[in-house]
């Protein structure tokens, strides 16, 4: 069903939308396993591209790549349809692009080290202070000598740099100590074992990528194969929370639209909160509360809705609730805590209603006007038009091959950085030679042009008003690869440079 300037949800005792304008206020779903989490999903996503705005979301199981794919008419879909007087449903596919951070069910997604920055990759190797301490030693280092930092062998080649030097930086920087350096050298062999090497690298995803519109001007949807990822959750958790802040940091100022740009579905949100410092919580708060003057709205998804903290909960005015259960204590309070955060509905008790709620049915509070939530509603939530459950192997591989983007990220490539200089030093003082890299190591025979291509490419955005947006620069310049080299120049020519999980908000 066509709303104009909203997205159609379902039926309760009047039609449940949307509204488009109010989209980047954030919202959250929730729900037991099995409850019909996965659908509303999928219905706000193709409801949200049929507005032209874009969709970035995580799939769990597999479930969502369906959306690809023209729906079938089963007993349900039309069964539920006639009950809610959904007559215009007919079955559709919808332009999606597939990502894999292993490169395996979609188009590789990269980031170099450097964007990733120290805070989150500390996050994401599970260090301690003092190894965060020694961690951002390296990182300003290698920001002040002029080392790119773009795949886990660069990191561990300025770690080593640094353990050599570490009685020398203990006087500038503070106590470095080479059993620190040793621990995280460790734990970045155990990133390497789980994987983590293909997800650092170049060339690294450019987000306007994830934002685009077909030939119908429905926006793409952006579907992350997430089964294999989530055998390493904190990987999962920290790759949403850098792509969340690489979005706040490179999207401008564009204050209420009449649609979102993006919409990011972050499923599994307990997984970014578990064990997460009080420091890091309050940033998250800031990036949710301020990322919407951007153009993007953030919903979470998870069972139980005290997954996420309140700080973060109060920011999220659109809500889906599915049924929960409630035989254990702290079934009960969740099931307390979700019915508390509805606008009441006089007519029936919402606490009761959560634990009654039949698959398919949700208790939906949307906002409306002005911004103010309407009155919850029991909600049977329409079908979606596209395929519910997963596409085959052969489907799935046919349309990243002909996908817009194929070819772009396909190949890594591997170029000048830190580990080639670092090691072009070692060569060099062996061989009392001139300290360049060696050949077919990243560089051509013109090794000192390419350095030379980079220093003015960093140059170039370190002068543009506001600080190095070096990426944006770098998609100017004709090949993917000098793009990549400009992202990771730009962000390390000077030690201001904003990274990690604050974007623009967090400065070292």
């Amino acid at each position: 069903m066509r709303i104009e300037g909203g997205v159609y949800l379902g039926h309760s005792i009047e039609d449940e939308w949307l509204e488009l304008k109010l989209a980047n206020r954030h919202g959250l779903i929730t729900g037991a396993t099995g409850t019909g989490k996965t659908v509303s999903l999928q219905v706000l996503a193709e409801g949200l591209s049929a507005a032209g705005v874009s969709v970035f979301a995580a799939d769990i199981k597999g479930d969502l790549s369906g959306i690809g794919a023209k729906g079938e008419e089963k007993d349900w879909i039309a069964k539920r349809a006639k009950e809610i007087g959904f007559t215009e449903w007919e079955p559709k596919k919808f332009p999606v692009v597939y990502w894999d951070l292993f490169g395996k069910q979609g188009h590789p997604i990269r980031a170099t080290i450097s964007e990733m920055g120290p805070l989150l990759l500390a996050r994401l190797m599970n260090l301690n202070d003092t190894q965060e301490g020694v961690l951002n030693i390296v990182f300003k280092l290698a920001d002040e000598e002029g080392l790119l930092l773009l795949d886990l062998k660069d990191l561990r080649a300025v770690l080593a740099h640094v353990a050599e030097r570490a009685d020398e930086l203990t006087v500038e920087y503070g106590n470095v100590s080479k059993a620190t350096v040793g621990t995280i050298q460790r734990q970045l062999l155990v990133l390497e074992q789980q994987g983590a090497e293909k997800f650092f690298g170049e060339p690294a995803l450019a987000i306007a990528d994830l934002m685009s519109t077909d030939a119908q001007g429905r926006g793409t949807i952006n579907i992350l194969a997430a089964d294999t990822l989530m055998a390493n959750p904190r990987l999962y958790a920290t790759f949403l929370l850098w792509l969340l802040s690489e979005l706040f940091e490179d999207l401008p100022e564009v204050g209420d639209l009449e649609k979102p740009k993006l919409v990011f579905f972050f499923d599994e949100a307990h997984l970014l909160f578990d064990e997460a410092p009080a420091a890091l919580i309050d940033k998250v708060e800031q990036v949710v509360r301020l990322i919407r003057s951007k153009g993007v709205g953030v919903y979470f998804v998870t069972q139980n809705p005290l997954d996420v903290p309140d700080s973060v909960s109060a920011q999220l005015g659109n809500r889906v609730q599915h049924a929960l259960r409630a035989f254990t204590p702290r079934e009960q309070k969740a099931v307390r805590a979700a019915a508390e955060t509805f606008r009441q509905n006089p007519k029936f008790s919402t606490e009761e209603a959560i634990t009654q709620l039949a698959v398919g049915e949700a208790l939906v509070s949307m906002l409306h006007g002005k911004g103010v939530p309407s009155v919850v509603q029991r909600t049977l939530v329409r079908p979606p038009e596209a395929r519910v459950g997963p596409l085959t192997e052969i489907e799935r591989a046919t349309l990243v091959n002909t996908s817009r983007l194929a070819g772009r990220y396909d190949e890594t490539i591997d170029r000048l950085s830190a580990y080639e200089k670092l090691r072009g030093k070692v060569v060099g003082a062996a061989g009392g030679a001139t300290a360049t890299a060696p050949q077919g190591e990243g560089t051509s025979s013109g090794g000192g042009f390419f350095d030379g291509i980079l220093e003015t490419v960093g140059s170039i955005a370190s002068m543009k008003v506001g600080g190095p947006r070096s990426r944006t620069l770098g998609e100017t310049i004709i090949t993917s690869a000098t793009r990549s080299a400009a992202t990771a120049a730009g962000r390390q020519i000077s030690s201001a440079i904003v990274r990690g999980v604050l974007g623009s908000l967090f400065k070292r």
